[in-house]
């Protein structure tokens, strides 16, 4: 078995993550759940399945990853989402990659393709990411933003790109996703706050009708169906969403200014 440690965060997955672990349980003996805080079950379902699962309270998504990092047993590291499932090609094509020893590169970029719900495979043309997802823990960390999930590597890293493709079953339904994005645009206001960026009030005209363009032509999802169209809509206003955050806070915050009264000078007597 290679000496692989899998790690995955999750948070009230109990309907995904037997799935997402049992696709991968040949290629690890360390297989690692951190937990945010289910109350479904999630963390049974995984231990049942040999996965160590250790709680910890959310602190973001690079944050969290970091954490998960720091846990595992061995030297080389995979990622996967609790909504990912790596099939038994792609298991094959990494179980290949230890078997003289040691991997030639240092990092793998993997393609992560969405299936729609009622779709058996990703689509022909579905929308996909080649994130790097497997990798050296001392040649690639992740990246410490609370809304941003990528692996920064070191500068000399040899990065290669597996052919397999993991299934991606992102959405569970319309109105979960978009509580999803909606919690998900919380969290990208909250990060501009904090970077002190300030997003052009323009952007409210154009966000929804650019990323709707962007989803629905640029991604694709014109040829999924009514389904692409719903989704698209979906991703579009999600993108409006977080502008529209961004530009009530300061709004918010203009409103509070004003109305504070001003500080008297003080004389001594």
């Amino acid at each position: 078995m290679p000496r692989l440690s899998i790690f995955i965060i999750a948070r009230d997955e109990s309907d995904r993550i037997a799935r997402t672990i049992e696709a991968v349980r040949t290629l690890s003996d360390d297989i690692l759940v951190i937990d945010s805080g289910s109350t479904d079950g999630t963390q049974a379902i995984a231990e049942a399945l040999g996965a160590r699962v250790i709680f910890n309270p959310w602190p973001g998504y690079g944050q969290q990853k970091r954490f998960a990092e720091e846990q595992c047993r061995h030297d080389w590291l995979l990622n996967l989402d609790a909504d990912e499932v790596v099939p038994a090609d792609l298991a094959a094509e990494i179980a290949s990659l230890f078997a003289s020893g040691v991997p030639a590169a240092d990092a793998y970029q993997l393609r992560i393709a969405e299936i729609f719900p009622g779709e058996r495979a990703p689509h022909r043309f579905a929308y996909a990411l080649a994130p790097v997802r497997l990798y050296r823990k001392d040649k690639g960390r992740y990246s410490p933003s609370p809304v941003h999930d990528r692996v920064d590597l070191v500068s000399d890293a040899r990065i290669a790109r597996l052919r397999g493709t993991v299934h991606h079953y992102s959405v569970r339904s319309l109105g979960e996703q978009m509580a999803k994005l909606n919690s998900y645009s919380d969290a990208q206001a909250d990060d501009l706050d904090k970077r002190g960026v300030s997003l052009s009030v323009f952007r409210l005209v154009v966000e929804f009708p650019a990323n709707f363009i962007k989803a629905y032509i640029g991604r694709r999802h014109a040829l999924r169906g009514v389904y692409g169209f719903m989704t698209a809509m979906n991703y579009a206003f999600y993108r409006y969403l977080r502008v529209a955050k961004h530009w009530e806070r300061r709004l918010q915050r203009r409103s509070a200014a004003s109305a504070s009264p001003p500080q008297r000078e003080s004389h001594d007597v």
